[in-house]
C-alpha cells in the first residue's frame, strides 16, 4: 500500500480480525451495582451531596459520586441535535457533538474518560484473569530473538528484540566472504570469531519520553553508508523522516517534516517522499536532495484529483523507483531512472479509467502487471525500455486465477497465484538479458503443507536465485524459507519460537464453505485443539471477519490465540465477498451497491457454524477491526440474535455521515469503494446499512468497541457515537463497553508488550461474556 491509508486492519495485528447475551438478572445487578471496598464509610457522607447534584442537574450525577455511592451506572452522553438534509431525507443526529478535530475539548475528553472510566469499573473484578492471560500470552514469546537476517550487499541485515524491551534494533553484521554467491544453506556468523554485530537504531532509546512511537519505514542507502528512517510519536501516522549516518548513528542534515512513511532512495545522495493534503490524502511525490533544506525540495508529481493518492515503489533491481497514482479502480505508472534523476519522471503507463497497472524493472525490459474490466484477474506483459508501447503478454488473464503480485529476479520471476481462495508460488526461469522474452509455460510450483495457510513475498536479493517468502497457517508458526529456484530445495530459515509447550500436532485446520443467500459458496477457515472440542455445538467459537478493500484474510498464526484454542475454542475466519480471497469479482461483488454481500455472506457462515454444530449461538462471539469493524455493526443490527458476544474494534460504523464530508481523511479516495452518497442511489443504499443509522429498539448482545484518540483512518468519534447511540436505545441489559485509547491511532498501543495487554483485556472480556470465568458454572 506504500504509504496510503485506507480502513484496514493491521491484520490483527494479524490479531483479531471481529444470540442475543442474556445475562441473569443478579448477575447484570452485580456487574453495574458493584459496591467497591469501604463503600458504606462514604454513605452517609456523600448522601447530602448527592441529593442536592440531583436536584440541580437530574440525571446527569457526577462519576466520582456514583463510584463512592457503590453505583456506577453506564456513561450517558448528553443529546445535542443536529439536523442533516439531503434528497428530502432528515437524520437526526444527537451526538454529533462528539466530533472534535483538535482532539482537544474539554467536554469531549470527560466523555471519553467517562466511558474509559466504566469500563474499567465493569471489568474490575476480572483483573486477576486478565494479567493471567497477559502472562501466559506473553510466556509464549522468546523475549530476547532476532529476525531472519537478510542479505544486502556486504552485510546482513536484521532486528532483535531485548528480554522486556518493547522495540526492536536494527542491526547488522558483515558478510564474512561478501565475494562468495549466497545460498540456501548461508547462516550468518554469531559466535566470538563473528564480525561485530552493529545496533544501527535502537528504538528503545528513540522511544523514551513517548506514550507512542512507530517506526514506518527503514531504509538504508544503497552504498549501505547512510539510513533514512521515518517516526510516528502521536499514532496519526504523519511522519518526520531522519537521515543518519550508519556507522557512527550521528544525523547527517535536518529532519523532513510532515510526512507519509512512503519514500525510497533515489541513487545515494537524494530521497523520494510523499506528503498529504488537509484530509490526509497523499497527493504529492517530492524530491530531496541531501544537505539541502525541505522548503527547497522539487515536487514531481502533484495528484490533483480527489479520488487519487500517490505512492512510490522501487524495483527490485533498484534502479527506477515508480510513482504510481491510483483510486480504487485505476493506476497508471511514472518512473525515475535513479541513476539519472535530473531527467524528472517517465510516463510509462498511461491515465485510463478502470484500466490498473504496476511495474517492475529487469535488464532492458519493463515488467507490467495489468487489470482491466476485461481481464479483471489480470496478465503479464513485458517492454522493452526504449519502446514501452511494444508489450508482449507474459502471463494471459485466466478467469479462476488471479495474479497478485510478481518478484523479480535477475534471471528468475517469482508468480504469486489465487485460485479457489489459496496462494501459490510459480517460478520461471528467463533468458539472459537481451534475449527475447516470449509467454511463459510451466514453472516451478512451490509447495505447502496444510490445507488453508498465509504465504507472503520477503525481500530477496535480486542478482541471486533464492526467493524468501513467510509461510504460516492456523496451526503453524511463522516460518522463513529461502527457496532455491535452481534446484527447488527449501530451507527453513526462521521459525518463531513459540514457547509454553506448544505443539501443532494437537491443533486440526479445517477449510469448510458455507453456502450464502444467492447460492455463492462462502469458503471458511477452521481451527480447533482436537483433545478439547467434540464438534456437538459445545464449544466456545470466535469468528472473524473483514470483507473490504480486496484484502485477503489468510490464515494466519498467531500465538496469543493458543489461549482461546487451549481453553476449548473454535477459531474461524470467514472469507467473505468484499475481500480478494477468490479473486478480483469477489471483491467487486462486495462493494458499492453489492456491500450488504460482505454481512449476509457473514451470517451464512455464522449460521453454518451453528448448522454444523460447531458450536451454538448461546457460545458465538464475533470480531472486527476497521471496515471489519462496519461488518460487526451491520450484522448486530440485522442479527443480533444470532450472537452471544461482539468485539468492534476501530470500527467505522458512521458510514454516511463520514463519506458525506469530504474533510474527513479517506473520504473522497474511497467513493469508489463505498459509492459517493451526494448521488441519491448511494445516499439510501449506504444509509441502509450504516450501523449508527441502523441501530434500533431491540435486543443486542454483549459489545465491546474500541477507539483510538488520534486515529487517522477510522475517527474516534464514530464508535464513540455508535456506543452513545446503542446505550441510548437497545432494549436489553447487556454489557455494551467503549475503550478508547487516549495516546494512540488506529493500531492502539505501540510496543509488543503494550498490544498483548489489549489482546488479554478483549479475551478476557469475551470469557466474562460466555460465563467463562474461573469459578463460573
Amino acid at each position: 500500500m506504500g504509504g496510503k491509508l485506507s480502513r484496514q486492519q493491521d491484520i490483527c495485528s494479524h490479531s483479531s480480525g471481529r444470540s442475543a447475551l442474556t445475562v441473569p438478572p443478579h448477575y447484570a445487578l452485580a456487574l453495574h451495582r458493584r459496591r467497591p471496598p469501604a463503600a458504606t464509610t462514604f454513605k452517609l457522607n456523600f448522601s447530602r451531596i448527592i441529593q442536592t447534584l440531583d436536584k440541580k442537574n437530574p440525571g446527569e450525577r457526577p462519576l466520582a459520586v456514583s463510584l463512592f455511592s457503590g453505583v456506577m451506572e453506564p456513561p450517558k452522553a448528553k443529546k445535542v441535535k443536529h439536523e442533516m438534509e439531503m434528497f428530502g431525507d432528515v437524520r437526526i443526529d444527537n451526538y454529533y457533538w462528539i466530533r472534535d478535530d483538535s482532539r482537544s475539548d474539554p467536554q469531549v475528553l470527560s466523555y471519553l474518560h467517562e466511558e474509559n472510566s466504566y469500563t474499567d469499573f465493569v471489568m474490575s473484578g476480572t483483573k486477576h484473569l486478565e494479567r493471567q492471560l497477559y502472562d501466559e500470552i506473553r510466556g509464549r514469546i522468546k523475549e530476547d530473538d532476532i529476525s531472519a537476517p537478510i542479505r544486502r550487499g556486504p552485510y546482513y541485515y536484521y532486528e532483535r528484540t531485548l528480554k522486556g524491551k518493547e522495540y526492536v534494533q536494527h542491526c547488522r553484521r558483515l558478510v564474512p566472504d561478501n565475494g562468495a554467491p549466497a545460498s540456501v544453506h548461508d547462516v550468518m556468523p554469531s559466535g566470538p570469531d563473528a564480525p561485530a554485530e552493529h545496533v544501527i537504531l535502537d528504538e528503545n532509546i528513540k522511544s523514551q519520553g513517548h506514550d507512542y512511537y512507530n517506526i514506518g519505514a527503514f531504509k538504508v542507502s544503497p552504498n549501505n553508508k547512510l539510513v533514512a528512517y521515518a517516526e510516528d510519536t502521536k499514532g496519526d501516522e504523519i511522519y518526520t523522516v531522519y537521515v543518519m549516518d550508519a556507522d557512527t548513528r550521528t544525523p547527517v542534515e535536518k529532519p523532513i517534516v510532515g510526512v507519509t512513511s512512503n519514500l525510497e532512495w533515489a541513487g545515494d545522495e537524494a530521497l523520494l517522499y510523499v506528503t498529504m493534503n488537509a484530509a490526509l490524502r497523499p497527493d504529492k511525490v517530492w524530491l530531496h536532495k541531501l544537505g539541502t533544506e525541505q522548503a527547497n525540495d522539487l515536487c514531481l508529481y502533484h495528484e490533483k484529483d480527489e479520488l487519487f493518492e500517490v505512492a512510490i515503489e522501487t524495483s527490485e533491481s533498484k534502479r527506477f523507483l515508480f510513482v504510481t497514482p491510483a483510486s480504487k479502480t485505476t493506476r497508471f505508472v511514472f518512473y525515475l531512472d535513479t541513476s539519472k534523476i535530473e531527467d524528472g519522471l517517465m510516463p510509462l503507463t498511461t491515465r485510463q479509467d478502470g484500466i490498473d497497472t504496476s511495474a517492475s524493472h529487469r535488464g532492458n525490459q519493463f515488467f507490467i502487471l495489468r487489470r482491466s474490466d476485461e481481464f479483471f484477474n489480470s496478465e503479464l506483459l513485458a517492454c522493452p525500455l526504449d519502446n514501452i508501447s511494444a508489450t508482449t503478454v507474459l502471463l494471459p488473464h485466466r478467469e479462476r486465477v488471479k495474479i497478485q503480485s510478481i518478484q523479480l529476479f535477475s534471471d528468475h520471476l517469482a508468480v504469486y497465484e489465487r485460485e479457489e481462495g489459496l496462494i501459490r508460488i510459480i517460478v520461471h526461469g528467463l533468458p539472459p538479458v537481451g534475449e527475447p522474452l516470449q509467454s511463459l509455460q510451466g514453472g516451478r510450483v512451490v509447495d505447502f503443507p496444510d490445507p488453508a495457510y498465509s504465504v507472503d513475498p520477503s525481500e530477496s536479493q535480486y542478482s541471486s536465485s533464492i526467493l524468501r517468502f513467510s509461510y504460516s497457517s492456523l496451526r503453524t508458526p511463522d516460518s522463513v524459507y529461502d527457496f532455491d529456484m535452481l534446484t527447488g530445495i527449501s530451507v527453513v530459515k526462521k521459525i518463531k519460537a513459540v514457547l509454553g509447550g506448544f505443539d501443532a500436532a494437537n491443533y486440526v485446520t479445517e477449510r469448510q464453505w458455507a453456502t450464502a443467500m444467492d447460492g455463492t459458496q462462502i469458503p471458511i477457515s477452521i481451527v480447533y485443539r482436537k483433545d478439547l472440542v467434540k464438534l456437538d455445538g459445545s464449544a466456545p467459537c470466535l469468528l472473524y471477519g473483514y470483507g473490504s478493500y480486496e484484502v485477503c484474510i489468510d490464515p494466519w498464526f498467531n500465538a496469543s490465540r493458543l489461549s482461546l484454542l487451549d481453553r476449548g475454542f473454535i477459531y474461524v475466519i470467514a472469507h467473505v465477498r468484499g475481500g480478494g480471497e477468490m479473486g478480483r469479482q469477489w471483491y467487486e461483488n462486495g462493494k458499492l451497491l453489492k456491500k450488504k454481500n460482505t454481512f449476509t455472506d457473514f451470517i451464512a457462515c455464522a449460521e453454518y457454524l451453528i448448522e454444523k454444530k460447531y458450536c451454538v449461538k448461546e457460545k458465538l462471539c464475533i470480531d472486527g477491526r476497521s471496515a471489519g469493524g462496519l461488518l460487526i455493526g451491520a450484522v448486530l443490527n440485522t442479527r443480533p440474535d444470532l450472537f452471544k458476544a461482539a468485539i468492534a474494534g476501530v470500527p467505522f460504523v458512521d458510514v454516511l455521515t463520514t463519506m458525506l464530508d469530504p474533510t474527513i481523511p479517506l473520504t473522497t479516495s474511497e467513493w469508489e469503494e463505498w459509492g459517493d452518497p451526494r448521488k441519491e442511489e448511494f445516499y439510501f443504499y449506504i444509509k441502509s446499512y450504516s450501523p449508527v443509522d441502523n441501530v434500533k429498539p431491540q435486543h443486542y448482545p454483549t459489545i465491546l468497541v474500541t477507539a483510538g484518540l488520534h486515529d487517522p483512518r477510522v475517527g474516534y468519534f464514530e464508535p464513540a457515537k455508535f456506543v452513545a447511540k446503542l446505550r441510548d436505545t437497545k432494549t436489553d441489559d447487556n454489557i455494551l463497553l467503549l475503550k478508547c485509547e487516549l495516546g494512540a491511532g488506529h493500531f492502539s498501543k505501540s510496543g509488543r508488550f503494550e498490544k498483548l495487554q489489549e489482546v488479554a483485556f478483549i479475551y478476557t472480556f469475551m470469557l466474562k461474556a460466555l460465563n467463562m470465568l474461573p469459578g463460573s458454572n
